[in-house]
C-alpha cells in the first residue's frame, strides 16, 4: 500500500486542498498521514476524517514584525525539522503534499533530508513565505494563478489552476434554506463570512447596518467562534459561529457573497457563480495577498471589492445595492471563465511524483 503524507496548517486555507485530495487517495487505497502543528485549526479539521492519521510537531510563526517570539521560534522550527524527519523516516510515505503555512517549513526540510519528493501548492496570487522558504527543498511547485508559477526562480513552478472540493459542486438550495431556517420567501439571501476565525469589524459593520439592509435581504452571517450577539432579533438574519458540511447546501442557496479574498474561497463562489463582495486583509493584517487576489478579480469583472479602510455601514450599504443592481453583468463575466479539472491534474502530478 503507498502512502502519502499531507502536510499543511494555520489557517482553513492552508487546509482546503488537502481536504479535497484526501477523498481521492482513500478512494485509490492509498494509506495516509498528516503533520500538522498541536493546536491549529488543521489538527480540527483533519482528526474529523477517519483513517487519516495526525501527528503533530513543534512549529513557530514566520513573523514580518518585531516580536520577543522571534528569538525562540528558530528553536522551535528546528525542533520540527526533527521530529519530522524522525517521523518521516519511520513512516516512509512515497510522497509528501504541502498545502504551506508556516507548520509546513519543518516538514518538508524533513522529507527533503529523507530524500522523499514533495509537492507545495500556493494558492495566491504571490507565494507567501513559508512556500519561498519550501520551493527550495520541493519537487513540483503548483499554484493556482498562471503567472505564479513564473515567480518560482527554480522553474519547477506548474500551474493547475483552482482545486474545487467536490461537496462544494454537490450543494442544495433547499437543504441549505431549511439548515438556516428561513421560510420561502422570495427575497434574495447574502452570505457573510469573515474567515475561519471570523473578522470583528466586519461582524460590527454589517450588524450597524441590519436594519437597512434587511428590507431587501436576508442575511447568513458566519462570524467566526465566540462571536455570536444574542441580542440580535431580526427573522431576516442569521448567524452562526462556523459551518462546514451545510456550507455547500449554503452557497448553493445564497444570491451574494461578502468574504475576505482568500485564494480557495473566491475560486469556489467563482466556480458557483456567486457575485461577490471582497473586502480583503489589510496590508497590516496581512502580507497583502488578499489585496492583489481581489484586485484581479476586481479586473476580470468577477467582484466588487470595498477596502477595509474605507468599510463603514454607508459604504457597506451601497456597495451591496451596487452589487446586486449588477448582478447578471458580474454573472456573466463568471461565465466566461473557463474552469478545468485542477484537482484531476493535481491528483495525478502527485502519483507521478510519488513513482
Amino acid at each position: 500500500m503507498k502512502k502519502i503524507l499531507f502536510t499543511g496548517g494555520g489557517s482553513a486555507g492552508h487546509v482546503t486542498v488537502n481536504l479535497a485530495l484526501i477523498p481521492k487517495f482513500m478512494d485509490a487505497g492509498w494509506s495516509m498521514d498528516y503533520i500538522g502543528s498541536i493546536n491549529g485549526i488543521e489538527r480540527q479539521l483533519i482528526t474529523a476524517i477517519p483513517n487519516v492519521k495526525y501527528h503533530s510537531i513543534s512549529t513557530g510563526k514566520l513573523r514580518r514584525y518585531v516580536d520577543l517570539k522571534n528569538v525562540k521560534d528558530p528553536f522551535h522550527v528546528v525542533k520540527g525539522v526533527v521530529q519530522a524527519y524522525q517521523l518521516i523516516k519511520k513512516q516512509k510515505p512515497a510522497v509528501v503534499f504541502s498545502k504551506g503555512g508556516f507548520v509546513s517549513v519543518p516538514v518538508v526540510i524533513g522529507a527533503w533530508l529523507n530524500k522523499v519528493p514533495v509537492i507545495v501548492h500556493e494558492s495566491d496570487l504571490t507565494p507567501g513565505l513559508a512556500n519561498r522558504i519550501t520551493s527550495r527543498f520541493s519537487t513540483v511547485i503548483c499554484t493556482t494563478f498562471p503567472e505564479t508559477a513564473a515567480a518560482f526562480k527554480n522553474n519547477n513552478g506548474h500551474h493547475v489552476g483552482p482545486v474545487i472540493r467536490e461537496e462544494m459542486k454537490q450543494g442544495k438550495a433547499e437543504r441549505g434554506r431549511e439548515f438556516v431556517g428561513f421560510s420561502k420567501m422570495t427575497k434574495p439571501t447574502i452570505l457573510v463570512m469573515g474567515g475561519s476565525l471570523g473578522a470583528r469589524k466586519i461582524n460590527e459593520v454589517l450588524r450597524e447596518s441590519l436594519n437597512e439592509l434587511t428590507k431587501q435581504f436576508r442575511i447568513i452571517h458566519l462570524c467566526g467562534k465566540g462571536n455570536l450577539d444574542s441580542s440580535i432579533s431580526n427573522p431576516d438574519y442569521k448567524q452562526f459561529e462556523y459551518i462546514d458540511q451545510g456550507l455547500p447546501d449554503i452557497l448553493a442557496y445564497c444570491d451574494f457573497v461578502i468574504s475576505r479574498a482568500g485564494s480557495n474561497s473566491i475560486f469556489e463562489f467563482l466556480f458557483l457563480k456567486k457575485p461577490m463582495l471582497l473586502i480583503p486583509l489589510t496590508k497590516q493584517q496581512s502580507r497583502g495577498d488578499q489585496l492583489l487576489n481581489a484586485a484581479s478579480f476586481e479586473r476580470e469583472g468577477y467582484c466588487k471589492v470595498l477596502h477595509e479602510e474605507l468599510l463603514d455601514s454607508k459604504s457597506l450599504i451601497t456597495s451591496v445595492r451596487e452589487l446586486a443592481e449588477e448582478k447578471e453583468v458580474y454573472i456573466k463575466n463568471m461565465n466566461g471563465f473557463k474552469h478545468h479539472d485542477a484537482l484531476g491534474l493535481l491528483y495525478n502530478l502527485i502519483i507521478e511524483t510519488a513513482k
